[in-house]
C-alpha cells in the first residue's frame, strides 16, 4: 500500500565543498565532531568530583592524551569490521582496497573492538584502571553514533525496509517505494535514548562507583538497540538476511548483549572499591 503523503528526501549534497583534490564529506565531519564531542564530554565527566567518590579515576590530561589512541582505534577497527565482517570475499580478491576508507564501508561493532584495544593498551601504559576508561567511553560513545547515523542519512545509505507509514522517505538509489528512514531510528536510539539512560545512571545512580557496570549498560543498550533498528533497516545486498529476519547486524550485537549484562551483574555485585583494574 503507498501512503498518501510520502516525504521528499532533502537533497543534500554528501560532500560539503572541495578544494581542488580534497574534499570535506559530511561523514568525515560526523566523525570529527563526534570524537571531539566526546572527548570534551568525558573531560567534564573526569572533573565531577560529585560522581567519583573514592575512585581512582584519569585526569583531563590523560583523557587529551587518549584522543589519538581511541580515533585510530574508531578507525582502523571500524575499517577492518566491516572488510572481515561484510564483504570479506571482495577485499580478499582486492587487498589493496582494505584500508581506503574514503571510498566508505565502517563497521560498528569493528570500531568497537579497535576501542576496546586501544583502551586496554592505553590503560595499562598508564597505569589506570581498564574499567573505568570503559565506564567514561560508554557514557560518550552514544554522542558520536548520533552524529554517525545522520551522516548516513544524509549520504542516502543504510535505507529502512518499504512501509506505509506517513514520515516514510523514497531514497534515490533504493528505487520507487517508500522506506522506513532507519537512520534516523538509530540516531535516535542509539544516540539520544542511550546517551540519556547512561546520563541517568552515571549522574543519578553515581554508577561511576561500580567499575565496569556503566560499560556494561552501554554495550547492552547498543545492542538492543541495534537489533530493534535492524527490524527496519535492510541488511546488505551482497549478505541479505542470515535466517528469517536475522541480519549480521543482529548477530554482532547478540554478543554485546550478552557481555553487557554479565558485565552490569559483575560490577552491580562487587563491593564498591577505591580502584578497579
Amino acid at each position: 500500500m503507498t501512503p498518501l503523503l510520502v516525504l521528499p528526501f532533502p537533497a543534500i549534497d554528501p560532500v560539503i565543498f572541495e578544494f581542488g583534490p580534497l574534499a570535506l564529506r559530511w561523514y568525515a565531519l560526523a566523525y570529527i565532531v563526534g570524537i571531539i564531542l566526546a572527548w570534551r564530554y568525558m573531560r567534564s565527566l573526569v572533573l565531577n568530583d560529585r560522581l567519583w567518590g573514592a575512585i581512582h579515576r584519569p585526569t583531563a590530561a590523560d583523557l587529551d592524551d587518549f584522543v589519538l589512541w581511541g580515533t585510530l582505534g574508531i578507525i582502523i577497527g571500524g575499517r577492518l569490521g566491516y572488510v572481515l565482517f561484510y564483504n570479506p570475499a571482495y577485499y580478499f580478491a582486492n587487498p589493496g582496497e582494505a584500508l581506503a576508507v574514503w571510498t566508505g564501508g565502517m563497521s560498528f561493532h569493528g570500531g568497537f573492538a579497535g576501542t576496546v584495544i586501544a583502551m586496554v593498551l592505553f590503560a595499562l601504559r598508564r597505569g589506570l584502571s581498564v574499567w573505568t576508561l570503559f565506564d567514561l567511553a560508554g557514557c560518550a560513545a552514544p554522542i558520536g553514533l548520533f552524529f554517525g547515523r545522520i551522516a548516513n542519512f544524509i549520504n542516502a545509505e543504510l535505507w529502512g525496509r518499504p512501509t506505509d507509514v506517513p514520515w516514510a522517505f523514497v531514497f534515490p538509489g533504493a528505487g520507487p517505494e517508500p522506506r522506513h528512514p532507519s537512520q534516523l531510528y538509530e540516531a535516535a536510539l542509539e544516540g539520544v535514548v542511550l546517551f540519556l539512560v547512561l546520563r541517568l545512571l552515571s549522574h543519578r545512580f553515581e554508577l561511576f562507583r561500580k567499575p565496569g557496570f556503566l560499560a556494561g549498560a552501554f554495550a547492552f543498550g547498543y545492542g538492543i538497540a541495534r537489533s530493534i533498528a535492524e527490524l527496519y533497516r535492510v541488511p546488505d545486498a551482497h549478505i541479505g538476511y542470515l535466517s528469517g529476519f536475522f541480519t549480521m547486524g543482529m548477530m554482532l550485537s547478540v554478543p554485546m548483549i550478552l557481555a553487557g549484562l554479565a558485565a552490569m551483574i559483575w560490577a552491580g555485585s562487587r563491593k564498591t572499591e577505591t580502584s578497579a583494574l
